[in-house]
């Protein structure tokens, strides 16, 4: 029973003691006067008697009534039920008067109070007070007490005969029962009666009407908004005019909240003086009248419902998070039905008759069993995530938030989450958590009606009558007694309280109300306390949870299947089968993303854990470790779905033994995962683990089944296993009926089993959080969760001692390392932390807290000590999960800069390597170590897929080859660890995506990218590997200075001076043959007698050098290797004039060579020779090159051997050169022409070009500029321009009719076919200038100048420079591409437009070899005149005259056009610093790609291979040679290269000129030679250049992982093969038969063509014969001679002498190679060049004809004479070396044994000097030595260096030799 009201108080008016115009209330009286014991009397009631402030009003307001709520420091409520009534103010004085004004109310009598209230009628500015009637209680019965109030306020206005005192002393006395569902009738003692119902259970909150009108208010949305926003802790605020609506809404929205408690701030009316509450931080519900809306505007965090506009207002800072979604759509809908039944039935074509809604109370409890069975579905099965920690003596229940999560599948839920980490919910774990209570609807329904919810989810109407039977319990619970409605209550009579004869309220008797009280608590004291007994029975838990929506996890659904591969390959771990584990191993890493998998496999691998135990060896421990691991990294810090605390119990029991006496467990090597810096995740397991020992503590011995690791929230099979609650519950019962001594015990040996567990726990923790090596402290820091806990505490405890004991642990500690000390220190405190909260919580005494802060230290101390043992022995371990570092092989002088990082190379995009649509084996990704060298960045490591096999994938590329590095973010392939990654992009088509090993720190990576920087962009060009390669640079030369573009003459050094003379005067040096050194010791560090290998003497004749003075032919010769001696050789063959006649001034030659640039100073990026008209003096030159951009004036560099047509180059044109010219010639101003002589001069130059043809008066010679116009320029018969955008450029109309012949004869050919020839032009100019479109604007040319002017337009380079980034990333995209790869491939190539530049060079050049082949010259003037105008010179070349199609030829074609006219490899290769900025432009690569296109076309027509074009584009940006370095020969003689690098060298050094490496290895293998090579004599190549015909160049896309690009040959030999053998039982050889792997192997070499086979197999036959083999090329020519001479006896073409004219004349364009025909004609295709191989006229044809062999048979054996002795002997090699056949030579002039390859090899391969010859003794035959010869004929030199073995053929040759050699000694 409690009390219906504890205080009765009378409020009213009093003035403000400040004085204002404000009033404010005053307590006149209560009562009792003394506080209730159990109930004090709350403060503050006078400000919420009147919310809005005490006010005068000018006019009567009716009685208000409505109850307020306080709420005390016990979190109590307490309902302030105000009926409030106005009354007149007595006069103005007292209002202001602040005495007493109680007193003055108590002197008034009757006839007082009469005559002031008529004067206060007759006064107009009467004023009214409020007055206020209270009653305080702790009840909530709304309806009775404004009854009661009404009655005495009835009681009082219409003057009744009842003694108030008496009233309110009954109220004061009146009990009423709390709940069970009683009835009470009350009576106040003024003939009233009204009837008391209490609800049946009192935990059921009693709503009434409120929350239908909150739904009636606001509407569905706004309601289920102002919901969630409650129960997820957000600040919700009421307004509304009414105070009754503000306490009804606050008390509806708490009704819906069942059955969580709100447990914040809770004030349905706020008063005004109070609204500072709204900004506190915390959440709150208030109510506050619309009023004050005004002062809730700045309110930035608060959601505002306005109950009278019916508006919900969410801030924008504020997400409310809404249901999880199928419930929301759910609620929303039964809502909707509920509120609104005609819904349903406003589309029906015949409707019902109208439905009879429910009442509002009804209505209410319809929607509150909305929310109720919300709350059901939301927390069904909570009861199976409770942790029972402590049973006795109260129980103390933890709720497993994160297994809950999991299981519901809400994981992601942003709203359940915020609801589970609530107050509210804490308060309800607590309440209802508890097994043995009372239940209530709520109980029941989460435990027995979710079946039928879930079932009945699809059936609104079913649903519908769910609902309407839990409002009916709602409904009864509130109305127990529903007829019982018989109040009889006085109310006043209607407008009392605008009667004028008012008496104020009168002052009540203290002592007759308190004598009232009194005797009734006398009465209550006799009787005894009518306790009704609760009926507590075991909660039912229900059925366990399910998820709340059934989603398929995507990708990782587990099947059985995959299940079924999980246990599989466990139980091949534990039975020892690697190799088949190995196999399944990705498979299983793959399925272990799925939740099903990663159980089954925590299932499996306790299956195998014997007494908690289970030793592995070495592969076993790591495979059961990845598994872990994989396992873990999807874990999150909660481990919803209890995977990490299935497996924490593994990882302390599997183990490894390392050596007698240290173990290492699992747990050291699972420690990267952030599950285990978790608080949250150890408190889980913690009290879990509680839950199963305290359980274990009251089963019978009999029925404890159940492992101690047992999984949270697993189910028990059997019936008879009870769950932790249930043994909880049975043991409250008994509780009470238990002796004092028996609850004791039991206390304590639950205690005893919480704490042991706690010690247990230290250890775990212990175990997981210190790393394996203990200075590594940064892991600690980096982990989530243990700096942070550093620094916040989460401990809920206030009185610990983790903090101090963790202090002085610090500092008292003996450690020195200060490193460990700070691990130790902060596992010590993360543990002592967590010991504190836990023990705390559960209960465990003070004094076993203290013993646990002294152990923690203790414990983790001791593990360090276990952990250093255990980290020194697996650091001794060979690491079996990292494959061991494949050291890459590295070119001679290529040193290693940072040693191999361990990475992971993941695929770039390119489908080979990953074996997708192509096949073959997913080579990629691949695991290994990135190097750097001074070179190159080099990749080797082996696939990371297991059923590849053990291939080693080698990915590198030069380092100056790098144009994009960016750093990225990867999963590395084995673990799936996000990792940091680097991007490397480089110009040779490779990229090296890798991904760091965790290993690998942030520091070593940084380090990696400066140091690659660093030698990609050498701050001089000195820096670069060309040049650190073998020697350092003189010191005494300056650096050469970057900046300074064009220092003056004076400044040159006096060595470039000196150099620059050499120019001419270096034919003076005599110099002895140099044979360059054999092949084989290239690949070795050379031997050390190597100062004698190679002697070169030079002497300086006498004479000096005057510029008059002719050359000798011999002179001419030892020029032969200089840059500028090569050009002026091929000016020597095209007939441009000689050094000698330029310098006689011979006037027959149309040209001569003009030494006027020698010393650079007229262009510094021309050659110092150039070939200019003779008639033009040397000094004029001067002022024409001022006329032309860089001073690059008009130079010949070819003239056709036919037409005498030339082709001349220069830079642009400056504004006033030849354009200013012809403009001036149309605008006649006066004497411009005249006033400008540099103009004047360039005339006279041009003209004196013109004049120096042949005449063109006589048409002779093949008019062959047919049709070009119409056909390849887009077919409208004029120049027009090359536009750069289109696919079919136009040449247009500029040029005039002559060129165009007026009228168009022939159509326009398909594809951009070659022309038909014969179309003759009567009149064409001498000259055509092709300059840019953009130059030559607005030129009119007039048609008595000789030469015409034909307007282009062209890319620029920065276009190909961009154009050649799309196609990097066309060929090597970096990522997969999302569609098919083909067609991304072939879109991206062509947004690259990189063919449509490659088509518009094609295109330019054959139109001026058109032009060049009908006679007329060509000039070609674009942009600087160093990038496209080489290109389109070179190509024009390369067209017209075929012996650029040869090896030399095209070496030749190189260096004069491309080195000497200065093309700048080092600024458009971006060598230095400097040119970083400017980025890679592979101008060169450009002219490389269209040599490969016309070779496509003309496979027959060169020389050299297309492997020679792909050597060169990889070496023109390797800078593994001097030659493509700096940008002209200016440059290259300051530095002083020129001459050095044509082989003025001491000793044999690594290859500087790439040209010299090409002839070496041309010596060695035909890989540069091209055996279809066939040439028509004069045959001028007219290539398609239609970007239909042109083709990807495979340059860009092959590759070969298996070592690399082939370019470096030394790199790229292979293993040998080893020989057939026969096997031992006399079978067949095993066959060499292997699989070659698409872009693993090198196709070519794995498969060479037949020719290449057929030479290999000669030299090996030769080799097995003792002969010394031949050259392979004498070979060939010798087989190709005897070819010619059978088909000059054989005049019928018989298939084995297939010659020229049985090959269609087609194939040369289309690049058909055969017919088929008889077997013999692969070869013979080939034959068929020119028959005169021997010829050396000088004749420009013929030499152009010379078959490459003279370039082999050149050299001669110059020491012949000097032969004392010579035959053949083998020689064993150097240290690890094989045995070999060597031709030696004894020569006594010399003093010395020299030895070559074979007996007619010019090529000395080294040299003993007999001077150091100390002995020559017998010696013994070593491993390898040939097998045949007898014992005796092997004898030893012994130098003062190391000693030869020598082996002679037989005994009588070995004893000559020793002979000889021994004569040569005594003779010396």
């Amino acid at each position: 029973m409690a009390r219906l009201a504890d205080y009765f108080v009378l409020v009213a008016f009093g003035p403000h003691p400040r004085g204002s115009g404000e009033g404010q209330g005053q307590i006149l009286q209560r009562f009792p006067e003394k506080d209730w014991e159990d109930n004090p009397f709350p403060q503050g009631i006078e400000l919420f008697c009147q919310p809005s402030g005490w006010q005068l009003c000018p006019e009567r307001n009716p009685p208000t009534f409505f109850v307020a709520v306080l709420t005390d420091i016990n979190s109590e409520r307490h309902y302030c039920a105000c009926l409030t009534f106005w009354e007149p103010v007595e006069s103005t004085q007292e209002v202001v008067c602040t005495e007493d004004a109680t007193e003055k109310e108590e002197e008034a009598d009757e006839g007082g109070q009469a005559r002031l209230s008529s004067t206060a009628t007759a006064q107009p500015g009467q004023l009214f007070a409020p007055k206020t009637l209270v009653l305080v209680s702790r009840l909530d019965h709304t309806e009775v007490f404004r009854n009661s109030l009404g009655l005495i306020y009835a009681i009082h206005v219409e003057g009744l005969n009842v003694c108030l005192e008496n009233v309110i002393g009954n109220l004061l006395t009146c009990t009423v029962p709390l709940a069970g569902g009683s009835q009470r009738t009350i009576s106040l003692g003024a003939g009233d009666r009204q009837v008391i119902q209490t609800p049946l259970v009192d935990s059921l909150p009693v709503s009434r009407c409120s929350v239908a009108l909150l739904f009636r208010q606001l509407g569905i949305t706004n309601v289920l908004s102002l919901f969630c926003a409650a129960l997820t802790e957000h600040k919700v605020l009421f307004l509304s005019r009414s105070y009754q609506r503000l306490a009804d809404a606050c008390r509806g929205l708490l009704a819906l909240l069942f059955p969580l408690r709100y447990s914040f701030t809770y004030v349905p009316i706020l008063p005004a003086q109070l609204l500072e509450v709204l900004s506190t931080p915390t959440p709150f519900i208030i109510g506050v009248n619309a009023a004050f809306q005004a002062e809730t505007q700045e309110l930035l965090d608060v959601i505002i419902a306005d109950l009278d506009g019916g508006t919900v207002t969410v801030p924008e800072c504020v997400h409310i998070p809404p249901l999880p979604e199928p419930l929301q759509s759910q609620t929303h809908n039964v809502l909707s039905m509920v509120l609104d039944p005609e819904l349903e039935l406003a589309d029906l074509a015949f409707p019902p008759p109208t439905t009879s809604a429910s009442s509002l109370k009804m209505q209410d409890k319809e929607l509150r069993a909305v929310f109720l069975r919300l709350f059901a579905q939301l927390l069904q099965g909570y009861r199976w995530c409770l942790h029972i920690v402590r049973i006795h003596p109260e129980p103390v229940i933890r709720f497993h938030k994160a297994a809950f999560l999991g299981q519901r599948g809400l994981v992601e839920d942003d709203f359940l989450m915020k609801v589970l980490e609530g107050m509210a919910f804490a308060g309800f774990v607590s309440e209802r958590g508890v097994p043995y209570r009372s239940i209530d609807l709520f109980d029941e329904l989460v435990a027995h009606e979710v079946a039928r919810m879930r079932a009945d989810e699809n059936h609104p109407h079913r649903v519908l009558r769910h609902v309407q039977e839990l409002a009916e319990q709602l409904y009864k619970n509130e109305n127990p007694y529903p007829a019982v409605a018989m109040h009889k209550v006085q109310r006043p009579g209607e407008a009392s309280h605008l009667r004028r004869t008012h008496r104020p309220f009168p002052r009540l008797d203290e002592g007759t109300v308190q004598w009232i009280v009194d005797q009734a608590a006398a009465k209550m004291q006799g009787a005894p306390p009518a306790v009704k007994a609760e009926r507590r029975t075991t909660v039912p838990s229900g059925p366990p949870m399910t998820a709340i929506l059934e989603r398929c996890s995507g990708p990782h659904i587990n099947s059985a299947r995959r299940l079924e591969v999980v246990r599989n390959c466990i139980s091949y771990v534990f039975e020892g089968k690697m190799l088949e584990a190995k196999k399944l191993l990705p498979a299983v890493l793959r399925a272990l993303k799925g939740r099903a998998a990663r159980r089954c496999l925590a299932h499996e691998l306790h299956l195998h854990v014997q007494q908690n135990r289970a030793v592995l060896d070495h592969q076993q421990f790591d495979f059961v470790v990845r598994m872990m691991n994989c396992c873990l990294q999807d874990c999150t810090s909660l481990d919803e779905h209890g995977i990490a605390a299935a497996l924490l119990p593994l990882v302390t029991a599997f183990c490894r033994k390392l050596s007698p006496g240290v173990t290492q467990f699992a747990y050291s090597c699972v420690q990267e995962h952030v599950v285990w810096s978790t608080p949250q995740f150890w408190e889980a397991m913690f009290y879990g683990d509680v839950q199963t020992h305290i359980r274990a503590l009251y089963l019978e011995p009999s029925d404890d089944r159940v492992s101690p690791s047992q999984e949270v929230g697993e189910t028990q099979s059997q019936d008879d296993e009870r769950s932790a609650l249930d043994v909880a519950s049975e043991q409250r019962r008994l509780w009470p009926t238990l002796s004092r001594e028996k609850q004791q015990e039991l206390v304590q040996k639950e205690e005893s089993t919480v704490f042991s567990q706690a010690i247990h726990y230290a250890n775990r923790m212990s175990y997981l959080l210190l790393p394996l090596d203990s200075s590594k402290s940064r892991l600690l820091r980096e982990r989530a969760g243990l700096g942070d806990l550093e620094s916040a505490s989460n401990s809920l405890v206030t009185n610990s001692m983790a903090g101090s004991v963790a202090e002085s642990y610090d500092t008292e500690s003996g450690f020195e390392d200060a490193e460990t000390c700070d691990v130790a220190g902060a596992v010590v405190r993360f543990i002592n932390r967590f010991v504190d909260k836990v023990c705390t919580e559960s209960g465990v005494t003070s004094d076993h807290l203290k013993g646990l802060h002294v152990m923690v230290p203790d414990i983790v101390q001791m593990h360090i000590e276990t952990l250093e043992a255990v980290y020194r022995e697996s650091m001794r371990l060979p690491p079996i999960q990292k494959p061991k570092l494949l050291r890459p092989r590295l070119l001679p002088g290529e040193e290693c800069v940072l040693d191999g990082l361990r990475v992971y190379l993941l695929p770039d995009g390119r489908e080979e390597g990953v074996g997708g649509s192509g096949g073959g084996p997913a080579l990629l990704p691949a695991e290994g170590a990135v190097f750097l060298t001074t070179y190159r960045v080099i990749f080797t490591g082996m696939p990371t897929d297991p059923l590849v096999g053990e291939q080693v994938v080698v990915r590198s590329f030069p380092v100056a080859a790098l144009t994009k590095e960016k750093r990225i973010s990867v999963q590395t392939p084995v673990d799936q660890l996000l990792q940091d990654g680097l991007q490397l992009r480089s110009c040779t088509f490779q990229l090296l995506k890798m991904a760091f090993d965790e290993e690998v720190g942030s520091d070593s990576a940084e380090l990696f990218r400066k140091q690659l920087h660093k030698l990609r962009y050498p701050p001089d060009i000195r820096g670069t590997f060309a040049f650190t390669l073998g020697s350092a640079h003189t010191p005494g030369q300056p650096p050469r200075v970057t900046k300074d573009k064009a220092p003056s003459f004076r400044t040159l050094s006096w060595n470039l001076v000196k150099n620059a003379k050499k120019t001419i005067g270096r034919q003076y040096v005599t110099r002895k043959k140099y044979n360059p050194p054999g092949w084989e010791n290239r690949g070795q560090p050379p031997p050390e007698d190597q100062e004698d290998e190679i002697s070169v003497s030079e002497e300086l004749e006498p004479s000096t050098l005057t510029p008059s003075s002719a050359l000798k032919p011999s002179d001419r010769m030892t020029m032969s290797s200089l840059v500028e001696r090569a050009c002026c050789r091929d000016y020597q063959r095209l007939g441009l004039g000689t050094l000698s006649s330029s310098l006689s001034r011979a006037k027959s030659e149309p040209f001569r060579i003009s030494p006027v640039n020698r010393m650079y100073a007229i262009c510094r990026s021309y050659p110092g020779l150039l070939i200019v008209p003779q008639s033009i003096q040397d000094n004029a030159l001067q002022r024409v090159s001022r006329c032309y951009r860089q001073n690059r004036f008009p130079v010949v560099c070819w003239r056709s051997g036919r037409s005498k047509a030339v082709l001349l180059r220069s830079g642009g044109l400056h504004g006033k050169g030849v354009v200013g010219l012809f403009k001036a010639q149309n605008t006649p101003s006066p004497g411009q022409a005249q006033t400008d002589s540099s103009s004047l001069e360039q005339e006279k130059y041009l003209q004196a070009v013109v004049s120096s043809m042949p005449r063109y008066a006589d048409s002779s010679g093949r008019n062959t500029l047919s049709s070009f116009s119409s056909v390849h320029m887009g077919g409208h018969g004029k120049w027009s321009s090359v536009r750069a955008s289109g696919r079919s450029s136009g040449l247009g109309a500029d040029v005039g009719s002559r060129l165009a012949g007026r009228d168009l004869l022939s159509t326009p050919h398909t594809n951009g076919a070659p022309p038909d020839s014969g179309f003759l032009r009567p009149q064409r100019a001498a000259l055509y200038i092709i300059g840019d479109k953009a130059q030559l604007k607005g030129v009119r040319p007039d048609p008595l100048q000789q030469w015409e002017l034909v307007p282009i337009e062209v890319f620029e380079a920065r276009q190909v420079k961009a154009s050649f980034k799309k196609l990097l990333k066309a060929c090597v995209p970096g990522c997969p591409a999302i569609e098919s790869s083909s067609a991304s491939f072939l879109r991206s190539l062509e947004d690259s437009e990189w063919l449509i530049q490659i088509h518009k060079l094609l295109q330019i050049s054959v139109l001026v070899v058109e032009l060049l082949d009908s006679g007329s010259s060509v000039l070609v003037s674009l942009e600087d005149g160093w990038d496209i105008t080489t290109q389109v010179v070179s190509l024009v070349q390369l067209l017209s005259d075929p012996f650029y199609r040869t090896l030399e030829g095209f070496r030749l074609l190189v260096e004069k056009e491309w080195l000497s006219f200065g093309h700048r490899f080092s600024h458009r290769g971006a060598h230095t610093l400097a040119g970083q900025s400017s980025g890679f432009t592979p101008v060169f690569l450009q002219f490389l790609d269209c040599v490969h296109q016309v070779h496509l076309q003309f496979p027959m027509e060169f020389e050299f291979s297309q492997f020679y074009l792909k050597f060169l584009g990889y070496h023109h940006a390797s800078r593994r040679f001097r030659t493509f370095l700096l940008d002209s020969d200016y440059e290259r003689i300051e530095l002083g290269l020129l001459y050095e690098e044509k082989g003025e060298r001491k000793g044999q050094l690594a290859c500087r000129s790439v040209w010299e490496y090409v002839d070496r290895l041309s010596k060695k293998t035909p890989m540069f030679y091209n055996y279809t090579y066939a040439p028509e004599d004069t045959e001028v190549l007219r290539p398609y250049s239609n970007v239909s015909n042109l083709k990807v160049w495979d340059f860009y896309t092959e590759e070969t992982l298996a070592e690399g690009p082939p370019y470096d040959w030394e790199l790229a030999q292979g293993p040998p093969e080893p020989p057939e053998e026969e096997r031992p039982d006399g079978g067949a050889p095993q066959s060499r038969r292997r699989v070659v792997w698409p872009c693993y192997d090198s196709r070519p070499r794995v498969q060479p063509d037949a020719i290449s086979r057929l030479l290999e197999e000669l030299q090996r036959l030769e080799t097995e014969l003792g002969r010394p083999s031949e050259r392979w090329k004498d070979t060939w020519d010798r087989v190709k001679a005897a070819q010619r001479l059978e088909g000059r006896q054989d005049g019928r073409g018989t298939p084995s002498s297939l010659l020229v004219s049985t090959v269609p004349h087609h194939r040369r364009s289309l690049g058909v190679y055969l017919q088929e025909g008889p077997v013999g004609s692969t070869l013979s295709l080939s034959l068929d060049s020119d028959q005169s191989s021997g010829s050396t006229t000088s004749s420009s044809r013929q030499a152009a004809r010379r078959s490459t062999s003279t370039l082999y048979s050149q050299f001669q054996t110059a020491e012949s004479e000097n032969r004392s002795y010579e035959g053949t002997l083998y020689k064993k090699g150097a240290f690890m070396k094989p045995w070999k056949a060597r031709w030696f030579v004894l020569d006594k002039t010399k003093h010395q044994l020299r030895y070559y390859d074979h007996r007619v090899d010019t090529a000395c391969k080294g040299v003993i000097d007999l001077a150091e010859v100390e002995a020559v003794a017998p010696g013994t035959p070593t491993i390898g030595a040939p097998k045949t010869v007898d014992e005796k004929a092997f004898f030893d030199v012994k130098t003062t260096r190391r000693v030869y073995n020598f082996c002679a053929q037989d005994v009588p040759s070995a004893q000559q030799w020793v002979d000889r050699i021994q004569s040569c000694l005594s003779d010396a």
